[in-house]
């Protein structure tokens, strides 16, 4: 699978992650199955946001709102990791489960990783890594 994301788009995203170095940024992706139309910043409501991220609910309501009322698809949710690498944290996995958004976007150290978190056909929860094509 491949997913495209604008250049501008994730530069914009980069920009972000860099304006807050030691914490962790998030938000919400918006678009279809082949492509991220737009992210949408939110405030991190951790109380630990040098290694965690919450998202305002409000932020996500307004999202599922417009979604609803014809908007672009809510297709995941993106984060920074300000000291660790571009792939799911133990902590991203469990944050995951249950969860109906299967998309999550990590910056960390310049680069962007966009990841599929799901279950096998086992149950067990897997992690994989989706091509972003700028």
């Amino acid at each position: 699978m491949t997913m495209r994301i604008s250049s501008g788009l994730l530069e914009r995203l980069h920009g972000e992650a860099a304006a807050a170095p030691t914490l962790e940024i998030c938000g919400l992706l918006l678009g279809n199955d082949a492509e991220i139309l737009e992210a949408v910043a939110a405030r991190n409501m951790s109380s630990r946001p040098e290694d965690s991220f919450e998202i305002d609910p409000q932020a996500l309501f307004a999202v599922v709102r417009a979604e609803r009322s014809g908007g672009p698809a809510w297709i995941g949710h993106y984060h920074s990791h300000p000291r660790g690498r571009a792939e799911p944290s133990a902590r991203d996995r469990e944050a995951a489960a249950g969860t109906p958004v299967k998309l999550w976007l990590i910056l960390a150290g310049g680069s962007a990783e966009l990841w599929r978190l799901g279950d096998d056909a086992e149950g067990r929860q897997i992690c994989q890594r989706i091509a972003l094509v700028a």
